[in-house]
């Protein structure tokens, strides 16, 4: 009986493809509900900040993915998502789109993207069950030792993506310093963008993304 119950809970184990404190976040099938959850969530404006926010994206398709905003139309989400993931953008584009209204220095992470993103395709590819498939954003050229509070392109609102694979679907977890809530459909078109282009390495469907944010304001007037 002792080792049928010990079968029951291991196989039980197995099944369980996140922690279960995972189910009790708020889920959304779109980007746009999440996106209308964190604007609402935060509508007070200025420096009104919520602490330690969390939500899960169940579907990473491109619609899914894809939420335009006035700030943000599709041209607007289409130039930054080829400029962060380091492909070929025109200096006309450049001049059009990229301005210090849509994320700035803090929001720019192209630099190195591409050996990033191939090292986590290799990681996985090597060793599926691997917990070291991560994308880091800041301190691309130097050292943590560095860090300077007043350097806006080393304080990048994003620090890491955890691309893991669980229940033979590819997943991943978000760490962010910050969350604008007005920026976030540049952050989660490109996501998505980046983890459909892993999946397709690998050959895998995608499973759920885990939007975890240490400070989730409104727009770029919070300090």
């Amino acid at each position: 009986m002792l080792r049928l119950a010990s079968r029951r809970i291991a196989a039980r184990a197995r099944r369980r493809v996140h922690a279960p404190a995972h189910a009790l976040l708020p889920r959304h099938k779109t980007g746009r509900t999440l996106y209308d959850e964190m604007r609402d969530l935060t509508k007070a404006g200025g420096d009104f900040t919520v602490h330690n926010y969390a939500a899960v994206l169940e579907d990473l398709s491109e619609d899914a993915t894809t939420v335009e905003t006035e700030l943000f139309p599709s041209a607007a989400l289409d130039f930054y998502t080829r400029w962060n993931l380091e492909e070929a953008v025109t200096d006309a584009e450049v001049a059009a789109f990229k301005t210090p209204e849509r994320g700035g220095a803090q929001g720019d992470y192209r630099l190195g993207m591409r050996k990033k993103i191939a090292n986590a395709v290799d990681c996985l590819q090597t060793h599926s069950n691997s917990k070291r498939a991560s994308i880091p954003i800041p301190f691309a050229t130097e050292g943590s030792e560095s860090v300077d509070w007043r350097d806006a392109g080393q304080t990048k609102c994003c620090r890491e993506l955890y691309l893991y694979v669980e229940g033979g679907r590819l997943s991943c977890t978000g760490i962010l310093r910050v969350q604008n809530a007005s920026i976030f459909p540049k952050n989660m078109h490109f996501f998505g963008a980046l983890l459909r282009h892993v999946a397709s390495e690998l050959g895998l469907p995608l499973g759920v993304y885990t939007h975890n944010v240490a400070s989730l304001c409104h727009d770029r007037s919070a300090t």
